[in-house]
């Protein structure tokens, strides 16, 4: 199994060389916000899904242990979804203020 590993990081290492070295000196204009904004959207979008999942079966297993306490469950549910989400809205607008 080590050896597989050792294989797939070698592989990996000549995917990644290979288009970095074969780029010349016209291409030394790289655009660092447009590619530090699109991981800073990955992680604002996987942040967002796991802390809606949290919220999501919290709710699910609050509704569960006390079926009468629906309506308060569910507003605090929406409302923090509500706010969950307006992370990837905040990030997705920096990024369209910041990328040209």
């Amino acid at each position: 199994m080590r050896t597989f590993s050792y294989i797939f990081m070698g592989l990996s290492a000549i995917c990644f060389a290979m288009p970095a070295l074969a780029q010349g000196p016209a291409a030394a204009e790289t655009n660092w916000v447009a590619i530090t904004s699109g991981f800073a959207m990955a992680i604002a979008s996987a942040v967002c899904g796991l802390a809606q999942a949290r919220a999501t079966a919290a709710a699910a297993e609050g509704l569960a242990r006390n079926p009468a306490a629906r309506p308060g469950i569910q507003l605090a549910l929406i409302l923090g979804l509500a706010l969950i989400e307006s992370l990837a809205l905040y990030t997705l607008v920096i990024i369209f203020a910041k990328v040209k």
